[in-house]
Order: structure tokens, then sequence, then C-alpha cells
């Protein structure tokens, strides 16, 4: 039988390791070679570095997989350029943003950096809908126009289930920051439904309201019907209160003709200011039903005798009843610009 013959430890020059004098052919210890160095070889186990790097790259595939799990479920802040955000990928509840509020934020911003970060919900690589945090992104669209550099949003990233889940979470954000007004919670129930997020008025009250009161939800809901009838023509609707858009509502569904009264009246000064729309609500809200009916006490035949007609220029007559003082301008010259320039002349004047 052939005589085996014992392993040596390897030489430490082969492996670009300084030597010791005496080392080279050290007998190791039986059952420990590969498990420690030779005393003052200054080798390192290979397996050692295997382990290591095994661990290290599997720390780091955690790490990763952590950071991309926060991210998408939103725990996690990312940043977003401005310009890859929607703003109006959700109907938006707020009708207005008060300009001293968002003056206001605009500088905390500008000063402080954006505190409180923006909701999104990627649409696509690179494209992300806002689904709540508009009125920061106002503010921070106003600092990027006076800025060169590309402005960046701080948001989280959300993944709602349906699109009612993300109108709730839009409605919720800003009934906890900053509250919404009643026509403003009534507007957004209107066009959840006309989204078909809804199938009714009904359901989405219950849905993006379902934590408000009773009669909270009644009151919005008595909103709904000053939407439906007066949106398109109040210019400053989120200034009605509760009161009198309680008062409003009840006068738009005891009254048919009310409605059209209204938008007369709201028609011929389309410029209006706040104060100006507030104060022709509250005076119509004061008279009432009969105040509005047009009177036909006088005969057509009385009524006639008693108008003074004269011509002003060709093409523009003006009737004056002596009774009533009212006074009527009619004829093909009297044009839109015309009307315009009275009215800004009868304002002045008054």
């Amino acid at each position: 039988m052939a005589k085996r013959k014992r392993l040596t430890p390897a030489n430490p020059a082969f492996m670009g390791q300084p030597t010791t004098p005496g080392s080279a052919g050290q007998p190791t210890t039986p059952g420990s070679a590969g498990d420690t160095p030779l005393p003052g070889s200054g080798l390192r186990p290979p397996i050692a570095d295997v382990a290591s790097d095994a661990a290290a790259t599997s720390a780091l595939r955690d790490v990763s997989a952590a950071m991309t799990e926060a991210r998408e479920t939103g725990r996690m802040v990312a940043q977003i350029p401005l310009d890859q955000i929607k703003l109006d990928y959700l109907v938006r509840d707020r009708v207005a943003a008060d300009d001293a509020e968002m003056d206001a934020l605009v500088t905390s911003i500008r000063d402080r950096g954006q505190q409180t970060p923006i909701e999104v919900v990627e649409l696509a690589p690179g494209a992300y809908g806002l689904i709540s945090g508009w009125r920061r992104c106002q503010a921070l669209q106003r600092i990027a126009s006076d800025s060169a550099d590309p402005v960046q949003a701080l948001a989280l990233l959300r993944r709602p289930e349906t699109a009612s889940d993300a109108y709730l979470a839009m409605v919720e954000e800003n009934e906890i920051r900053v509250g919404l007004s009643y026509f403003e919670r009534a507007r957004i129930v209107v066009k959840a439904v006309e989204q078909g997020v809804f199938e009714d008025q009904k359901q989405a009250l219950r849905g993006l309201f379902g934590t408000a009161s009773r009669a909270k939800r009644s009151k919005i809901g008595s909103f709904v019907d000053i939407v439906q009838a007066l949106d398109e023509v109040l210019a400053h609707p989120h200034r009605i209160g509760e009161r009198q858009g309680l008062m409003l509502a009840k006068r738009l569904e005891d009254e048919p003709t009310f409605p059209r009264t209204l938008i007369r009246l709201l028609s011929i000064q389309p410029d209006r200011s706040a104060e100006t729309e507030q104060a022709l609500l509250s005076d119509l809200l004061a008279k009432g039903p009969k105040s509005l009916e047009p009177a036909e006490t006088v005969p057509k035949k009385a009524k006639t005798a008693q108008m003074t007609e004269r011509e002003l220029r060709p093409g523009v007559k003006v009737s004056v009843d002596r009774v009533s003082g009212s006074i009527q301008i009619s004829g093909h010259a009297v044009t839109p610009d015309l009307r315009d320039r009275l009215f800004e002349w009868l304002e002045r004047e008054s």
C-alpha cells in the first residue's frame, strides 16, 4: 500500500501574503486545516470571505425590498418633479383658495420647505395623479414660476383600490386640514356622481361623509340643490354660510321660478365681488315670494298711458313709467357694450 502524504499549508508567498520565517511547510494541527490561519501566516480562510459577501448581499437585498415596500405602501416620502403631477386627476372639492392663506403658505414653503407631503397615485412611469394636497401644489407652482430650477414635491405614493377611495382620501385630507364649505362638500358629491364614482347622491353622501353626523349629511344634501341650480352662475359660492345656504335651498325647493329670478339678477353684474354677491343673495332672500312676482294689477292700456317714451338717438329709445319711476331702454342700437358702460355709470353714481 502506498504511503499517504501529509498535507501542508499553502505557501503564503503564492497568495501574495508576506512570509514569516519558519512558517512555510509548518504542519497544522490535525483537523484544523481550513478553519483557522496558521500562527503568523496572516492568511484568511476563503470560506470566510464567501460567507461575508453572501451576508452583505442578502442584507442589501432585504433593505432594498423594505424600501420598495415602504414606498409602494405610502410609508416613505419621495421627491417627484412637480411637472409630472396631474393636478386635475380628480375633480377637486375646493372651489377657491383664499388669497391671504395662499400667500402665507407660499411664504412658509419658501422659508421652511414643504413640511407636509402631498398624496399621489402612480398613473404610469413618470406620471402621477394628485389625490390630496391641491393647495400645496398651487403654492409650489407659484414658487416654480419665480425659479429657474425645477421644483420637486414631497409626496407619499398611494394605491387606492377604487376611485371612491381616492375621492374619500381627498375629502378626508381637506376636512382635517382646512375645513371645506358646505357648498364645496356638496359640489364634490355632485361631481363624484357625474364621474360615475357613485351611483347616486345618497350613496355619494354616505361614501364620502360616512363619519359625519346624520344632521351634517342632511345639510350637505340641502346644498346639493344649490350646486345643481347655481354652480355655473355663482362667482363666490364658497362664501355662502350654513344658515344662508339652507334658506336658499328652501327657496329653490318651494319656488320653481326662484332660480330664474336669481340667475337674471346675477347676470346683471358678471364681475361682481364676493361682498356684492353676498349682499344680493341676502337682499333677495329677505324678500317674500310675492315681491318677486311681476305685478299685473294695472291693465295693459292704462300702463301704456302712464309711459313716456323718448328716443335718445336712432336705435335707442327710453321709456319712463311716471307712476313707478322705472326706466326701460330698448332698440337695435342697445349693444352689450352700451349696456356694460351704462351699468358702470350707474354703479359709480350710486
